[in-house]
């Protein structure tokens, strides 16, 4: 049989589909909301509560609770899931006999994956935006596809590794700048001339501990509440480095190394819900037993300090250990739920939130943009407020998921992004006959 060309072959059905797969793709995706929320809500408060004074009460529950369970595990789920897409995409690609075609489709794919990526960040504003740092690291995945599980759980193993030590030296290099700090400062107190080095180590440490002011929050807050194009103007220094700097010290250790772990999950069928009840038992107990009294040591380590920007520093340096074992948990809990068969109607729910997780995903960003620029609720709401807005979308996602593709093949963007993939249109609607 000839090899089928690339403008012959087709996305993938909703029959040949992995339930499981979609079902915690639309929970990952709800997660991801979770955590962007306070980014698209708050000014300069992800991480430090206090900055806002959201220390006490509900808000700091919510704090609390989201540092024990989501941060970054949500984002880690939705990663592992893109790297599973990965082997599934070309292993179905292959299996169609598309052949080199095949790499023409996968790199088409992630080329306009980036493209979205841009546009939800400067036209959509959101400049948390992780398309385009999918799209970024996902060019390297293709020639590890067909790697063993061991070397791909190694590779991710070192790149884990790797961000684990940078964020070690960040914390030591900080602790020797505040000695170096406290000792310059205390001869200038007994009245010495300081040297230009003992200036610059009290000068860096003072940018590095001083937290925004009210005046500075205000300002910003100021500056999200101008017409379109000055909102733009405002956040372009942010979304800029979020699309620099931040994805080589950040990125490729947090999310490259997540994508060869789900690119070796998938080879192991974790993620088809195949593995017995008792493995997504043990999985979801180690992962919760390590990864909670991580992240609860580091929460409390934080708290306890006032929110000393030592102390987060000092914190960060098990982040990715925390933050691997929490995300191994839900999987193991939420295939649990999935294999339990319970609360059917939310499964199917989730699962068509799973199947349109780009158009769901981009809808979180211009649902957001109008609330809290167009109607300018941005740094008015409390942190327990800004839930009010997750709930809401996600009650209107999973209503009109499902909805749609009972008269759609797929969802909108979707749609539009399978039509570029593979240089052709696509049958959109669903046929009647």
């Amino acid at each position: 049989m000839e090899p089928l060309t690339s403008n012959e072959l087709k996305p993938t059905k909703h029959q040949a589909r992995i339930n499981a797969l979609d079902v915690i793709r639309g929970i990952a995706l709800f997660g991801i909301l979770l955590m962007n929320i306070n980014g698209m809500g708050l000014p300069f408060s992800y991480s430090d509560p206090s900055v806002l004074g959201h220390t006490e009460g509900l808000n700091f529950s919510v704090w609390f609770t989201n540092e024990l369970f989501f941060e970054g595990t949500m984002r880690g789920l939705f990663t592992i899931l893109f790297g599973a897409g990965v082997i599934l995409l070309t292993s179905r690609l292959i299996e169609k006999g598309a052949g080199i075609s095949t790499a023409d489709v996968y790199y088409r794919r992630i080329v306009w994956l980036l493209l979205f990526g841009l546009v939800n960040s400067w036209l959509f504003l959101w400049d948390g935006d992780i398309l385009y740092a999918y799209a970024l690291f996902g060019f390297f995945l293709f020639p590890f596809r067909n790697l063993p599980v061991k070397n791909l759980l190694l590779i991710a193993a070192v790149l884990i590794a790797i961000g684990m030590t940078w964020d070690i030296s960040d914390y030591h290099k900080n602790k020797d700048l505040k000695a170096e700090a406290d000792k310059a400062l205390a001869l200038k107190e007994s009245g010495a001339t300081l040297d230009k080095k003992a200036e610059e180590a009290i000068t860096q440490w003072e940018e590095l501990t001083t937290k925004k002011t009210p005046e500075e929050i205000q300002e910003h807050i100021n500056g999200m509440k101008g017409n379109y194009f000055q909102i733009m103007q405002h956040k372009a220094k942010e979304i800029q480095w979020m699309q620099t700097w931040f994805q080589y010290r950040y990125g490729a250790w947090d999310i490259l190394s997540f994508m060869f772990l789900g690119m070796a999950f998938f080879k192991l069928k974790i993620l088809h819900g195949e593995r017995s009840i008792k493995f997504y038992m043990i999985l979801a107990f180690i992962g919760y037993a390590i990864g909670l009294s991580v992240n609860y040591y580091e929460t409390t380590l934080i708290t306890k300090s006032n929110f000393d920007p030592l102390k987060i520093y000092e914190a960060s340096q098990t982040y990715s250990i925390g933050r691997l074992f929490i995300t191994l948990g839900h999987i193991g809990l939420f295939m649990l739920f999935i294999k339990s068969g319970i609360l059917g109607f939310l499964q199917r729910g989730l699962a068509a939130v799973g199947r349109m997780a780009l158009s769901n995903y981009l809808m979180h960003s211009i649902i957001t943009s109008i609330v809290f620029l167009g109607f300018g609720l941005y740094g008015q709401l409390e942190r327990y407020e800004l839930y009010y807005v997750v709930f809401g979308i996600w009650i209107f996602q999973l209503i009109t998921s499902p909805i749609w593709l009972k008269h759609f093949q797929f969802g909108p963007f979707e749609w539009l992004w399978r039509s570029l993939t593979y240089g052709k249109k696509q049958a959109f609607r669903i046929s009647k006959s």
